[in-house]
């Protein structure tokens, strides 16, 4: 008797070899420097998680081993275009059988594509169990461009015009999310399908809520965010703090600065990081904003803004001399993001729940298109001065796509750096037009995406891609309310089967 010996031919894309990320120059000297480490740290896992973010900011992908790895390291790996066609219901939004009407030809027949990881972001995961890495990718065509429809791909470019200008943004993340025990462990499959989606989660809320910061409140959550915390250091974010919120259950976790790039790839670490770990502990963890639970206050996601010299490290946004306040550049910063505010919040708030936290039903939400210094229902407030001086926008939701919420903000920014921007007054007196306020509606920031300027920033090709996965989540969301004639300002069973499970 014996075992057979399964082999498999040797892998090109060494050092030295042949690959596709030689043969297209994908890399700079510090990916090719991380790749040399990450393929010495190869015998030391069991399994290697390759993800990337799909439009809708959810993490898609595959488990492979370490020696299938060696070879799609510097391969890449082929990828279904699935995640770039289907809504957040998993309803087929982009005929990728017909005319797909997105201008990207390797749509058709659903042809793949080619994921590239990025060694800079090998992760080793905390936990028992298997020793699984996690890597995320960057989307290519076959000829080696970067995918047109590639989230991380926008915002490498809009990095690029910074640094061509000798400029690099800095942002802080604040996020805020909802801890739940779960009941049970029915998977919601029943009645599920392409644009069905079946049973959210059951479960139960941790405490009462409604004592704000109340040291007791976060005693409930402890058990499971303190060890949660500990992991989200082991992996190299620099965690700043876990808050109790006023939502029962509701978790702000907060991150220090970052570079703009580092940023995206941790919010998305984080997201997906916590959702399993809370999982594997019989709670359950979601970034939807405004989850069917009783009493639950919006979460939203703060994204703390400054742009450095790269020549001196100083902060452009800093005002000399003065004990608080912006420079003009960071005024003519603040009129870039303002001036973009409605073409580009689809990409801050995606989905039809996000909407609910900026009624104006919330007090504080942040609906008024202007800048305050304390002023929390402004979308933007102006924090800190000198060296510390940033900008806060409170008006994203946890779970938009972390690279294109982040490619808008820096993208308007630049935009008003560059003095395209029409200036605008800081938010001193409460609105009184429909233009002053941020998108009350997915469906009316929709209208606004399609009417705007989007394509400057993400291309023709995504920018018609979002419109058609947009649209084909509201068609579902109307529909099913036509027919079930939900009470007015309530979250629906609809958005809680759609959003929080996935998110």
């Amino acid at each position: 008797m014996y075992a057979r010996s399964w082999s498999t031919p040797a892998a090109d894309g060494g050092v030295g070899r042949p690959s596709f990320v030689a043969d297209h120059g994908l890399w700079d000297a510090g990916q090719l420097a991380a790749a040399e480490r990450v393929e010495a740290a190869l015998d030391a896992v069991d399994l290697v998680r390759v993800a990337f973010a799909d439009p809708h900011g959810l993490a898609r992908s595959k488990t492979l081993t370490p020696q299938a790895f060696r070879a799609v390291l510097r391969n890449g790996m082929n990828f279904s275009p699935g995640p770039f066609l289907f809504d957040t219901g998993h309803a087929v939004a982009v005929d990728f059988l017909g005319d797909h009407g997105i201008g990207v030809d390797e749509i058709a027949g659903a042809g793949n594509f080619i994921l590239v990881p990025d060694p800079l972001t090998f992760q080793v995961l905390p936990g028992s169990g298997p020793r699984t890495a996690w890597v995320i990718g960057d989307e290519y065509l076959r000829d080696g461009t970067p995918h047109p429809l590639s989230a991380r791909a926008v915002l490498r470019r809009v990095l690029r015009r910074y640094a061509e200008q000798g400029l690099a943004p800095v942002l802080g993340l604040e996020v805020e999310w909802y801890l739940t025990r779960r009941l049970d462990d029915e998977p919601g499959n029943q009645g599920n399908g392409f644009g069905l989606q079946g049973r959210a989660p059951r479960v139960a809320a941790v405490n009462a809520g409604y004592q704000f910061n109340l040291d007791a409140a976060y005693d409930t959550v402890a058990p499971l965010t303190d060890p949660l915390a500990l992991d989200l250091l082991a992996l190299g974010l620099p965690l700043r703090s876990m808050e109790h919120e006023s939502g029962p259950g509701q978790v702000e976790t907060t991150f220090s600065p970052m570079p703009a790039l580092d940023t995206a790839d941790a919010m998305l670490l984080f997201r997906t990081h916590t959702k399993r770990f809370c999982a594997r502990r019989g709670h359950h963890a979601s970034f939807m904003s405004q989850p069917l639970l009783d009493a639950a206050d919006p979460s939203g996601w703060h994204l703390n803004q400054s742009v450095v010299e790269l020549a001196t490290g100083r902060n452009v946004f800093g005002a000399e001399g003065l004990s608080g306040g912006l420079s003009p550049q960071g005024k003519a910063y603040a009129d870039g993001l303002l001036s973009w505010a409605r073409d580009l919040c689809v990409l801050s708030v995606p989905t039809v729940n996000g909407y609910r936290r900026l009624a104006a039903e919330h007090a504080l939400a942040p609906t008024r298109i202007g800048y305050s210094v304390e002023d929390r229902t402004a979308m933007l407030r102006v924090v800190g001065s000198g060296a510390g001086a940033h900008i806060e926008n409170r008006t994203g939701e946890p779970c938009a796509n972390p690279y294109l919420n982040i490619a808008a903000q820096l993208f308007a920014g630049l935009e008003g750096l560059a003095g395209t921007a029409t200036p605008a007054a800081p938010a001193a007196a409460p609105a009184d037009g429909p233009h002053q306020l941020v998108p009350q509606s997915l469906r009316e920031a929709l209208e606004a995406f399609t009417a705007g300027r989007a394509a400057q920033l993400l291309g023709t090709p995504l920018a018609a891609c979002l419109a058609k996965l947009k649209e084909s989540e509201l068609r579902r969301f109307e529909g099913w309310c036509a027919q079930t004639a939900p009470a007015p300002g309530r979250v629906t069973e609809w958005e809680q089967r759609e959003y929080f499970g996935a998110y």
